[in-house]
């Protein structure tokens, strides 16, 4: 037979040891032969510590007094051997240098030579010997005391191995005998070949046994299920009217019955955790599973529905439900005389109902369990279930409630009103009931998470949504379909219906919400609802009638708002006050719409939009939800976007002279456009957008950000075409005076002196007044039209885009300044700084060429002829020369042709 060790790998000696198994197994070594171990187990101790102690090594040692050997001699010596010291390498403390010493045989290791050398620095350290020696001794000990006790682990090892090695051979001796004569000494091949095959065949066998012994314990489980099931259908056909009085039914033959029923599920909950580990660790044995789960559904069909039907018995002998009422006079008698039956009964009554209670509830988790087990994967199977169905015993508490409900619905198709106002009632009255008696058969049958209220609503909730997806919303969407371009009262009817379904989950919600009212208040927020506990969530599976709503959302905002977009009046901004608009200009933490000076009409857009945005959030599903604010607020956005758009594109701005109207309602859809970006960028970084992206695999994105970046452009272009018309203006009015050279080569009377107040008493040329004017006009109708931030972009392009058109528009190679033109040429410039004085300090700032230019003109004489000099000789000194005058924009080449025809008037 085999060995143990063969077939149990934790027996087994490691993989390292069986490789060297010698070709006798007997001839091993015995455990005298480990007795003869070497002492010298642990070299590396011994090299550093001999053992001779210390207090024997003189100091003389020390001293190195050896007698002086010729050098061939030393030269003989091969090789220096371990553990002698090669004091040249170790020097002391002398005057004079050591003589070369010869090595011989009882010199000191060098470790101990080191050790020495560190401890005894001087003589004064010889003191520290004493303390030095015991020091050492110590570690002697303790290490003495660590080789013994390895030599005790090594001499035990060597044993063990000694007595498996024997057994080894005993087997392997064994199989031999087995083997045929021609075949008796190859004892090698069949360890590496023949006895793996072996170990591989005993574990299919031992995984054949485990699988017979599952199949057969499953076998006896499942036919215990069986028996219970017979048992309780034969107590059921001999007893079937055992509640069918009203009158208390026999406490014993209920009790037997119910306590069949528990120990069945007892046996399903084994028989499900015996799947459970099967499916988690052998998933080949799928058909044991399928055979297994065919008989215990067969075993559920049986039970649930004899469950169910016992327990809606209890409910009727118990008087369940009481009669409902549909009068205020109706509903004070009911309530004097026709109290909750929940609350009635006696302990009797309450014990069978509680028995009855805890077994659907038990039977409801196994059948959890197996759909859990059946739909999720392996990884989540041990998580704890959810009961988002809502638990079997309270469904059926109001299954009678619903029947009677209906009748009344039925009487109140016209006004939705009075459903819901009934549903509400129920669910408030019944309410302490269920939560005084429910609550702790809940918590006793150890459903941890589940709330009796919040069941007993999801339960109404779903009655109520049963109806409405039935009776209320096909006909509303037929009519919608039939006659979709004139449905003003339809359009009416479903918004109504709608927010009476928004107002409804509110309240319902704190109803399941452990009845704290106090907590009313945050329902306002944008939470969302539970699905189990909202009627709308019937637009999840219906995603037409989602669509419907969306659109009578956009159709009636676009219908209410008609008449301000063609109002003219809705799309202009003025200031009341006049005196605010310096204050708005320097302003840039723009908030409200009067400092982003935006039309009335963007408040409108917005307020429609937010209560579409706001309805959306009521939603339960998170899909459903970003679905209906793509179709809803933000097509209806969107489509006022593509009105402004169209609005500024049917402007030509850009011509030979701008007109004023067209400038202001193009800067009039800027402001609109940059105070809806700030309100959506706000949208956007509110909880509730950011949660509607936590799923999304780009998260970098936000909600609105096609619609924030449709903005950005829409301003970007509309910006870019007011500056490029007024640069367009100002060219075609300038033109004359920048291709005019002789005005700048004139050598009038001489204008030398340079100061600002010469400069200011200077006229500015005929030519460039206009430009100057119609510039300034234009910034300053800009100025009050359009908001800060936009503005201030605004205007330092437009100067960037001046400096550069004067620059690069002046023919500097054929004109020769003389000083009467250098003069005019700053009189001029400075007039252009001037149009910008009011927005900045140092508008000359922002011309940097401009400015460079009138830098060079201003240079006289000598430094002139020294630059045109040097520019060829040394570049870099002509760089740093230009960086003293503060030239920094413009280059040599370009400096060079501004100054090689500068005439001076000599």
């Amino acid at each position: 037979m085999l060995s143990p060790e063969l077939l149990d790998p934790s027996l087994r000696p490691s993989s390292h040891s069986t490789m060297d198994f010698p070709r006798t197994p007997r001839r091993v070594a015995t455990s005298r032969d480990t007795a003869q171990t070497p002492r010298r187990l642990n070299s590396s101790h011994e090299s550093d510590f001999p053992r001779t102690p210390l207090r024997r090594v003189s100091t003389s040692a020390l001293e190195s007094n050896f007698p002086r050997t010729p050098r061939s001699e030393f030269m003989r010596t091969p090789r220096r051997r371990s553990g002698q010291v090669d004091f040249q390498q170790t020097p002391r403390p002398r005057q004079n240098p050591p003589r070369q010493q010869p090595q011989t045989k009882s010199a000191l290791p060098h470790r101990l030579v080191v050790l020495l050398n560190d401890h005894f620095k001087s003589r004064d350290d010889l003191l520290k010997a004493t303390f030095l020696q015991s020091q050492i001794n110590g570690e002697c000990l303790a290490l003495e005391k660590a080789i013994t006790e390895l030599k005790e682990k090594v001499s035990q090892g060597c044993m063990q191995w000694n007595s498996r090695s024997e057994e080894f051979g005993r087997v392997a001796d064994g199989f031999g005998s087995m083997l045929p004569e021609s075949q008796g000494g190859n004892v090698e091949k069949m360890v590496r070949i023949e006895l793996p095959n072996l170990a591989k065949e005993v574990c299919r066998i031992q995984t054949i046994q485990l699988y017979a012994e599952k199949a057969l314990k499953l076998e006896v489980m499942v036919g215990n299920l069986e028996d219970s099931a017979s048992t309780i259908v034969r107590q059921t056909s001999t007893n079937k009217s055992f509640l069918g009085f009203q009158h208390v039914p026999n406490f014993n033959d209920s009790r037997r019955k119910q306590e069949k029923l528990l120990d069945a599920i007892n046996v399903m909950k084994e028989i499900e955790q015996e799947l459970i580990d099967i499916c988690t660790t052998r998933p080949e044995w799928s058909n044991l599973v399928k055979a297994v789960d065919s008989r215990v559904e067969n075993a559920l069909s049986i039970l649930r529905p004899q469950a169910l039907s016992d327990y809606r018995a209890l409910l009727a002998s118990l008087g369940w439900p009481p009669p409902l009422v549909t009068s205020q006079t109706e509903t004070i008698k009911q309530t004097q005389l026709v109290p909750n039956p929940l609350l009635l009964m006696d302990s009797t009554k309450r014990e069978i109902y509680s028995q009855s209670f805890l077994a659907l509830c038990a039977l409801q988790h196994v059948q959890s369990q197996r759909d859990a087990r059946q739909s999720i994967k392996e990884e989540k199977l041990q998580k704890s279930l959810s009961f988002e169905s809502g638990l079997w015993a309270i469904d059926e508490l109001v299954q009678p409630i619903a029947t009677r409900m209906e009748h009344h619905f039925t009487k109140w198709s016209s006004q939705p009103e009075l459903i819901f106002a009934l549903v509400f009632k129920l669910t408030k009255d019944f309410m302490d009931g269920v939560d005084d008696v429910l609550q702790p058969l809940i918590d006793k049958a150890r459903l941890s998470g589940l709330s009796a209220k919040e069941a007993w609503v999801s339960s109404m909730v779903k009655v109520l949504l049963g109806y409405l997806e039935k009776e209320i919303f096909p006909p509303l969407a037929n009519k919608f379909r039939e006659n979709k371009d004139e449905s003003i009262e339809f359009s009416s009817s479903w918004l109504n219906l709608i927010d009476l379904i928004i107002s409804f989950d509110k309240r319902m919600r704190v109803l399941s919400s452990s009845g704290i009212q106090k907590i009313a208040s945050l329902i306002d927020l944008n939470e969302t609802i539970s699905k189990s506990v909202s009627v709308l969530s019937v637009f999840d599976e219906h995603l037409d009638w989602l669509q419907i709503w969306a659109e009578i959302e956009v159709s009636v905002a676009q219908e209410k708002l008609k008449p301000e977009l063609e109002n003219e009046k809705c799309w202009s901004y003025e200031i009341k006050d006049q005196a605010k608009i310096e204050e708005h200009h320097q302003k840039f933490f723009l908030s409200t719409r009067e400092e982003y000076k935006a039309p009335p009409i963007v408040d409108a857009i917005l307020k429609n939009a937010s209560l579409m945005i706001e309805r959306g959030h009521a939603v339960p599903t998170k899909s459903t939800k970003i679905e209906f604010f793509r179709k809803s607020g933000v097509l209806f956005l969107n489509h006022f976007f593509v009105l402004l758009l169209q609005r500024c594109r049917d402007l030509e701005l850009i011509t030979s002279a701008i007109d004023e109207d067209a400038l202001v309602t193009i800067a009039g859809s800027i402001n609109a456009a940059r105070y809806f970006e700030s309100v959506i960028s706000e949208w956007d970084e509110d909880i509730s957008f950011m949660d509607l992206n936590s799923g999304d695999r780009n998260k970098t994105r936000s909600f609105f950000s096609d619609e924030v970046l449709f903005l950005v452009k829409l301003e970007t272009d509309c910006l870019e075409e007011i500056m490029s018309a007024i640069l367009l203006e100002f060219e075609a009015l300038s033109y004359d005076y920048i291709q005019n050279i002789d005005q700048w080569e004139d050598e009038g009377e001489p204008k030398i002196d340079f100061s600002v107040d010469d400069l200011e008493n200077g006229t500015v040329s005929l030519g460039f007044m206009e430009a100057l004017e119609i510039l300034r006009d234009r910034i300053l109708k800009l100025k009050d039209s359009l908001n800060s931030k936009d503005f201030f972009d605004l205007w330092r392009s437009v100067a960037e885009g001046l400096d550069y058109f004067i620059f690069s528009s002046i023919p500097w190679i054929d004109v020769r300044f003389s000083n009467s033109g250098v003069y005019q040429f700053r009189v001029d410039m400075r007039a252009v700084f001037l149009v910008f004085k009011p927005l900045c300090a140092r508008p000359e700032a922002f011309f940097p060429f401009v400015s460079d230019c009138l830098r060079l003109l201003s240079m006289n004489k000598e430094d002139v002829n020294w630059f045109l000099r040097e520019l060829t000789k040394n570049e870099c000194r002509l760089k740093e020369w230009m960086h003293q005058k503060n030239l920094y924009h413009v280059n040599g080449s370009q400096a060079k042709m501004i100054l090689v025809d500068r005439n001076f008037e000599e």
